[in-house]
């Protein structure tokens, strides 16, 4: 039950993700967008730093840092804030996530199944590549469905 419950929140977040276009092309100015918008309203640091209430030093800083991608979430929302805008803030998939999971199913699969290899060459058992392509894909199926298909070992992160 809860193993179907995860595959139909995959599907559903691919789906939304899906609606709303390619959002990761929507790479920021190379000013950033605080300076950019500031700047496309007439606005000065100065009033902008009024608007949020901060000594107006700070806005040079802000910018700085959004560029360096150091600011902090809730400036950048007071900011937005203070340009009437709205902050949205997303983690894009760069594929569907039912792809991720796949692509992370077969790879566990593969590693698991190479000692397999190993030891029925040791054994003169030939394993065909068809025979080898199905035992990857009946395994990556039951990885797939497993809690810790994203467990790692040795520290390696993929």
């Amino acid at each position: 039950m809860l193993r179907d419950k995860r595959a139909q929140s995959r599907r559903r977040l691919d789906q939304r993700f899906s609606r709303h276009g390619d959002l990761a092309d929507l790479a920021p100015p190379s000013q950033g967008w605080i300076r950019t918008l500031r700047d496309s309203l007439g606005m000065t640091s100065g009033d902008l730093a009024r608007r949020m209430g901060v000594h107006p030093s700070r806005i040079p800083a802000i910018e700085r840092g959004e560029r360096e991608r150091t600011l902090k979430l809730d400036t950048l929302t007071r900011v937005a804030d203070a340009l009437n805008c709205d902050l949205v803030y997303a983690l894009v998939p760069r594929t569907s996530l039912d792809g991720m999971v796949d692509v992370q199913a077969r790879r566990r699969a593969v590693k698991h199944l190479r000692n397999v290899i190993v030891h029925s060459q040791l054994e003169d058992q030939e394993v065909t590549p068809d025979d080898l392509e199905a035992l990857i894909a009946d395994l990556a199926y039951e990885f797939r469905r497993r809690r810790d298909l994203w467990r790692t070992e040795r520290g390696n992160s993929r």
